[in-house]
């Protein structure tokens, strides 16, 4: 039974669903009113797709049909072979499929051979309306001569079996190889005949090869979507190969091994061409501010999978667990800390100063990283006992080698203490004083209000917009990786983690011209917004200017001081109604200002009523 399907091409069709579209809304009315309301425009655009559907699925149906057609190339013979990637002509008979497609063997081809399309693998061709199996060779750049012999005495015959990994998946190919009939001498071309030509080797055999263009992807698409697998990943490509009509078998294991060495090897091009990924130019030669937080996510199993090899880029970011430990336990041993929680702000729990090993289901509990003002990984390690302080210390004093004048901390007004007491002890790590403290201005609003006016960084001179969190934003991509990290092995979770920090900041080196002319746009007119204010607020309260000197310096003095609201005393006790009162008001008229969350309003809310309930009381 043969079905006749009507002759549908692209302008004919074209032109009817312009027409079908003009019947019903003409196009000046259509645009008026897309322009004018985004529902009227969604919904205009709802009503052409179901309008359409019957039609767009008639061409569907249609295209599946292997009309008989004339060789397009040569435009003597039937053709039998419809090529995708050979557009504008795609149809080819026998002779010219085997001519075109013997160098283009990455070409998806179908046969029209028994009246429907059916994809063909690169070896299998057509000869008389028949399959037959064919050998093809990877095309790569050969030697024009191999010997001293007439170039007329080489030719090209079929070497040994190889596998190609393209983004469209699976090719099972030949190598070329040389032979010269006079001399007899031969050339087959090896592992840096691949990599000149755009191809790593999976293995040391390299009986298998990945396309660059696949480990570029992966690594994009790894950015975009960081939770996704590289099992994953192999799957999308192993239903591009069975679709193509090709057999399916991509190793995972070595997938992810062979992406790891082309990494490593990319990096030290880098370094031969002097590029550092993990130093911001913005922030050289001096740095503003240094942000340093733990990410509790990041934690690895201890039933992962383990192996005894090394981390390729061991000490490149993630610094090396040793030295991390030996520098904890000394400055343990040095001084006489207390374990237990630190608490600020009334009620909540900051980190710990020591802190024992967890004896739970894991190994690294996390990752504690420094950041700089723009965004820019710049070290990390790993946590094994908690967010315990010697931790940022050890980062603090990794970013002593360059002067920097903030380090901000989400619990800097617990560390700062720590700090202190620990260069009594320790007298090379005096130099860390000479940073400045730095409390986060968000994480602030959960402190005490004396202790955000001692401590945050929204009252410290030199510190302009910077806000201290840029940790939280690494955060936000870092956790996604964390799907599949926390089942790696050690190593392939420190490689993994620094590729993907490494991505992180070259986008960040990417976009640091249009990031800081924005930025310096923004903070030009936020000051003269605030100094508008500062102007008016002078003007309605007949104050000047060393009065306002006055009122900023009591202000910091009431924030040092340290008198307890027990106390009995009726001023010590007005003081404190005082304060609860300015923090009631400030928290009420920055309360949708400060966070755009029904829970983040909550948490506010609750903060108000608990305050007003003090000093009621």
């Amino acid at each position: 039974m043969s079905i006749d399907f009507p002759s549908v091409t692209a302008k004919s069709f074209l032109q009817e669903l312009k027409r079908s579209l003009g019947e019903d809304i003409h196009e000046d009315e259509t645009a008026l009113q897309a322009s004018a309301d985004w529902s009227t425009r969604k919904s205009l655009i709802s009503g052409w797709w179901e309008k359409e559907r019957p039609r767009l699925v008639n061409t569907m149906v249609a295209r599946q049909h292997a009309a008989t057609r004339i060789c397009q190339h040569c435009g003597n013979g039937p053709a039998v072979i419809h090529c995708c990637d050979c557009r504008p002509h795609p149809f080819l008979c026998g002779q010219c499929d085997v001519r075109v497609h013997q160098g283009q063997v990455f070409h998806n081809r179908d046969s029209m051979t028994r009246a429907f399309f059916h994809p063909l693998p690169p070896t299998t061709c057509v000869v008389e309306r028949v399959l037959t199996q064919c050998e093809r060779l990877v095309p790569l750049e050969m030697p024009e001569t191999i010997c001293g012999c007439l170039q007329v005495s080489s030719s090209v015959i079929a070497g040994h079996s190889i596998v190609v990994i393209t983004m469209n998946g699976r090719y099972d190919l030949r190598l070329p190889q040389i032979i010269c009939k006079a001399c007899e001498a031969t050339w087959s071309p090896g592992v840096h005949d691949l990599i000149r030509n755009d191809y790593w080797p999976a293995t040391s055999h390299y009986s298998t090869v990945y396309a660059t263009d696949v480990l570029f992807s992966f690594k994009e698409l790894k950015m975009a979507a960081p939770g996704m697998s590289s099992q994953a990943f192999l799957r999308m490509l192993d239903q591009r190969t069975a679709r193509f009509g090709r057999s399916r078998n991509i190793t995972a294991d070595s997938f992810r091994k062979s992406f790891l060495q082309w990494e490593a090897v990319r990096f030290e091009v880098d370094k031969l061409c002097q590029e550092d990924h993990f130093d911001c130019s913005a922030c050289s030669p001096d740095m503003l501010a240094v942000s340093v937080d733990g990410n509790r996510k990041h934690y690895r199993f201890k039933s992962a999978a383990r192996s005894e090899e090394k981390a390729i880029f061991d000490g490149v970011f993630i610094a090396n667990d040793d030295d991390v430990t030996k520098f904890v336990d000394y400055v343990h041993t040095s001084t006489s800390h207390v374990s237990g929680r630190g608490v600020c702000g009334g009620q909540w729990s900051a980190a710990r100063e020591t802190s024992q090993k967890s004896s739970g289901k894991t190994d690294e509990e996390g990752l504690e990283l420094a950041v700089c003002r723009h965004g820019v990984l710049l070290r990390a390690l790993n946590i094994f006992r908690g967010e315990i302080f010697a931790y940022p210390l050890y980062l603090q004093k990794q970013m002593a080698c360059k002067p920097v004048t903030f380090f901000a901390m989400d619990v800097a007004c617990k560390y700062w203490p720590y700090l202190q007491r620990a260069t009594e002890k320790c007298p090379e790590l005096q130099d860390l004083l000479t940073m400045r403290p730095f409390l986060s201005v968000f994480h602030a609003k959960a402190h005490d209000f004396k202790c955000e006016v001692k401590w945050s960084g929204a009252y410290q001179e030199g510190a302009g917009s910077t806000l201290g969190e840029e940790v939280e934003q690494c955060n936000a991509f870092l956790s996604r990786i964390a799907v599949t990290t926390k089942h790696m092995s050690k190593a392939g979770r420190i490689d993994m983690l620094t590729i993907m920090a490494m991505r992180w900041n070259q986008q960040k080196f990417d976009n640091l011209a249009s990031t800081l002319a924005c930025r310096y746009r923004k903070a030009k007119l936020a000051l003269q917004c605030q100094l508008h204010n500062l102007e008016a607020m002078k003007t309605v309260m007949d104050i000047s200017d060393s009065q306002l000197e006055k009122w900023i310096f009591d202000v910091n003095e009431w924030a040092e001081a340290t008198t307890s609201p027990n106390d009995a005393d009726v001023a010590a006790v007005a003081s404190r109604i005082e304060e609860l009162v300015a923090r009631v008001k400030r928290r009420s008229q920055r309360l949708y200002k400060d966070s755009d969350g029904c829970k983040g309003r909550a948490r506010i809310r609750r903060k108000i009523r608990e305050e007003k309930k003090s000093y009621i009381l």
